[in-house]
């Protein structure tokens, strides 16, 4: 009987090192069986991928869709206007670190109200306010029955500072406004339908957008563009930030130009991303624009036409300059009937 006490004790090792084998790989093949599950439901909206494992630059759009957003304190100030269809008020919230001011009107009435959050085109800090562009358009949409927040963006207004912003390509406005939609969805204010979100953004603001419907493209139910920058950053570049010397070279030095470091530029461009945006758009340029070139929405349209079809809507206007005049108020109306007919 002693002898056959090192047999016993032996075969006990080799049936504990199998089943610890067996519950050390479950866990993995789970997990891949897992993967392999989420990659089938989410087929539409394609990955991003590296090869060998390779990180994505900090400041690019793969990075900013694997971020996890945590906007919150959605904190609603003193009045600022008032008129007999809607309330304007001073609003600020939490981006992260940042706190960001802005602007929000809030239709009287029986809410809630779909919500509509609006970026403004590239206005000098030194001389932008709090609620600065936009502003006939968030009367506008007050007015037909939503809500409407507008950021002022980071440097902007009373809004905290961050002095990278430019030389990150103004992703950081793009994290403030994700931040705002966040921030909207864990308020407890009862007048915000958190269930129909629509963003409009013009000009930079456009940019701001395209960035967003590529980054987080279930974060809203309804895009609208009003001249929009290109979603190539070189030819925002090209056109922008080489008329500032100083920050032209700054860029090209921290990055490396577009020819000497092609990936960085594409990873920091929604173009080479559309295939990602779930999102109905409509689209709206003047073709007397002397400040984004039409091309450059032409160029987006046959894009997006050739991916996603009857859920892009582009209306050009013939004469019409960058801020839109006499054709206003077609723009507006064909607007309204978009956001109405996803977000009501």
């Amino acid at each position: 009987m002693t002898k056959s006490k090192p047999l016993t004790f032996l075969l006990v090792i080799l049936a504990a090192g199998a089943i610890a084998a067996f519950f050390w790989n479950e866990p993995q093949k789970l997990e891949q069986a897992k993967e392999s599950v989420s990659g089938q439901e989410i087929e539409a909206v394609p990955e991003f991928s590296k090869e060998d494992g390779e990180d994505y630059h900090a400041v690019s759009l793969p990075a900013l869709a694997k971020k996890e957003f945590d906007g919150q304190d959605f904190k609603v100030g003193q009045v600022l206007a008032e008129t007999a269809s809607y309330t304007r008020y001073y609003i600020t919230y939490m981006s992260g670190d940042l706190k960001i001011s802005g602007i929000m009107n809030v239709p009287k009435g029986q809410g809630p109200f779909p919500v509509l959050f609006l970026n403004h085109g590239h206005i000098d800090t030194s001389v932008y306010t709090n609620g600065r562009g936009l502003k006939r358009e968030q009367d506008y949409l007050a007015q037909r029955g939503y809500v409407v927040i507008h950021s002022d963006y980071r440097n902007h207004a009373q809004s905290d500072k961050d002095p990278n912003a430019d030389l990150q390509f103004r992703l950081g406005y793009v994290e403030d406004v994700i931040n705002a939609v966040y921030a909207v969805q864990n308020s407890d204010l009862s007048y915000f339908n958190k269930e129909k979100i629509g963003m409009l953004g013009h000009s930079m603001g456009g940019g701001v957008t395209e960035n967003i419907l590529v980054a987080k493209p279930d974060l809203v139910d309804a895009a609208v563009l009003f001249a929009p920058v290109s979603t190539n950053n070189v030819l925002n570049f090209e056109r922008w930030t080489t008329r500032r010397p100083e920050l032209a070279e700054q860029v090209v030095a921290t990055y490396g130009s577009p020819e000497s470091n092609p990936d960085f530029w594409h990873d920091i461009s929604a173009i080479n991303f559309l295939d990602r945006v779930q999102t109905p758009i409509m689209l709206h340029h003047g073709t007397a624009d002397d400040s984004v070139p039409i091309e450059w929405s032409d160029q987006l349209n046959e894009k997006m036409n050739k991916i996603h079809n009857d859920e892009f809507i582009y209306h050009v206007y013939q004469g019409q300059p960058h801020e839109f005049t006499t054709s206003w108020g077609l723009v507006m109306q064909r607007t309204v009937d978009f956001f109405d007919q996803y977000l009501k």
